[in-house]
């Protein structure tokens, strides 16, 4: 009896091995993270690339779409039970609806389960006929990627680093303004303690509002079921001279180790370490229209978030994520549609330059890596206006907020990067030759023929990049 209930389980076990291989190479998984700094437009990217893959007519860029390979699309239940549904359905009713407009923006951790049924290619393929490939799309905010670059400081650090830069923020001096080198020493007192956090939260809020990324912690601007606990209820303090138990600094201390224990570790062991593909979505025209500053501050946090990106680079990291490497990583400079097309090239190369060191960390681990610019969905058309006898390339479309349809002439960006990473790397106030305008536009109301997904600029392409070898 026991023999035999021993050679039963090695038996279930062997076929529970065997149905996990099996599954692995006739119904494939690739689990797809999407993310992006603030206002990049992730719910929008995952809308439109969803409904562009179940509708492929917009999609010639796409070999497996191009080809016929891809024979059909459908919608499936996520495989994760306990994350939300990412709901593809609203979010494409609001694009597509007679009152078109952007759909609420990413707030937590969602998912959703595309199945693609796919005819490989070759004699294999002929012989076995048709496969299905799943792709999982994890949408999460970039506030919370930014945290993997807490893990490494201790709460000194952080602060230190935090307090040296805030300064010409929106909201920073005021903030300075309320500690001092005595602070830190003083006896914790949790009125005051909330009052810090709050100032420090509001200054993080205006940052990220005037085109800053480094907005780190990520929670305080979207702390979800965490508002008002003491894991989001600390700041940056001058260090002092002694710490004496009981002090302001001791309990900050504590809580930001809480923080990276509690928040950051779970969310990365949970949700991170499982990805295989990754798109980072940066509104670059945003940092560019907010001055060198927010130019300078993108690319110093590009470069520290590939870290993310490098398994086992830290030992925390690698701890969780036990060799697991995502092998591609797409850099996309979204809203490429608030430029006439003939710029789209020098906003391409702005966004290779921007993403050079954290692209070269890539690269070098064996990581593949693309930089391009699209639109997800394409709110604007192209026109000419005559400016006082110069015929400006402009594009056109619906100002959200207002309704009115304006032409919008953002200015031109220039050829060689360079002209913007330098003076952004120098800590210039602003541009020194140019002005750069961006103009929020409303989507446009579409008139969708069947097997058209909404228009798109390079959406195709990104999804060529992405998971085309894994259709084929």
């Amino acid at each position: 009896m026991v023999f035999t209930s021993i050679t039963d389980g090695i038996t279930r076990g062997i076929e529970g091995v065997g149905a996990q291989i099996s599954g692995s190479f006739l119904e494939p998984t690739v689990r797809l993270g999407v993310t992006g700094l603030s206002r990049a437009g992730k719910t929008v990217f995952i809308t439109s690339l969803i409904a562009n893959l179940m509708d492929r007519g917009r999609m010639s860029q796409l070999r497996a779409a191009q080809t016929g390979a891809i024979r059909s699309a459908y919608l499936q239940p996520q495989p994760d039970d306990t994350v939300p549904r990412f709901d593809y359905e609203a979010h494409l009713a609001a694009l597509t609806g007679d009152a078109p407009h952007w759909p609420q923006s990413t707030r937590a951790v969602s998912e959703l389960r595309l199945s693609l049924r796919v005819q490989p290619s070759g004699i294999l393929g002929a012989i076995s006929g048709p496969r299905t490939v799943h792709l999982d799309i994890i949408d999460y905010p970039g506030e919370w990627l930014l945290d993997l670059t807490l893990m490494d400081k201790s709460y000194a650090e952080w602060s230190a680093a935090v307090l040296g830069r805030i300064g010409g923020r929106p909201g920073g001096a005021a903030y300075l303004g309320q500690v001092d080198s005595a602070t830190g020493s003083a006896p914790h007192d949790e009125t005051g303690a909330r009052a810090l956090a709050a100032a420090f939260t509001a200054h993080l809020q205006a940052s990220r509002d005037a085109g800053f990324s480094d907005c780190t912690p990520g929670r305080f601007l979207l702390p979800g079921d965490l508002a008002g606990s003491p894991v989001v209820t600390f700041a940056p303090l001058p260090a002092p001279g002694k710490t004496p138990r009981g002090s302001l600094w001791r309990e900050f201390e504590r809580r930001y180790e809480a923080y990276k224990r509690e928040v950051v570790r779970p969310f990365f062991r949970s949700h991170f370490a499982r990805i295989d593909r990754q798109v980072v979505l940066v509104d670059a025209l945003g940092a560019i229209h907010a001055g060198p500053r927010a130019v300078e501050d993108m690319r110093r946090v590009m470069a520290e978030i590939l870290t993310a990106f490098r398994p086992g680079r830290t030992r925390w990291l690698a701890d969780i994520v036990l060799g697991k490497r995502i092998d591609r990583i797409l850099f996309a400079a979204t809203k490429a549609d608030h430029l006439h097309h003939s710029q789209h090239a020098r906003l391409a190369a702005i966004m290779e330059a921007l993403v050079r060191e954290a692209k070269d960390r890539a690269d070098f681990s064996g990581a593949r890596t693309a930089a391009m610019a699209i639109a997800s969905v394409r709110a604007t058309v192209e026109a000419q206006v005559d400016h006082e006898g110069t015929m400006l390339e402009c594009v056109k479309g619906v100002l959200a907020g207002t309704g009115r349809v304006a032409a919008m002439y953002p200015g031109e960006l220039p050829e060689d990067p360079a002209r913007l990473l330098s003076p952004a790397r120098q800590g210039a106030e602003r541009w020194l030759e140019d002005d750069y305008a961006v103009q929020g536009f409303a989507p446009a109301r579409l008139t969708l023929k069947p097997g058209e997904g909404p228009p798109h600029i390079r959406l195709d392409r990104a999804a060529e990049f992405l998971i085309g070898d894994r259709l084929t």
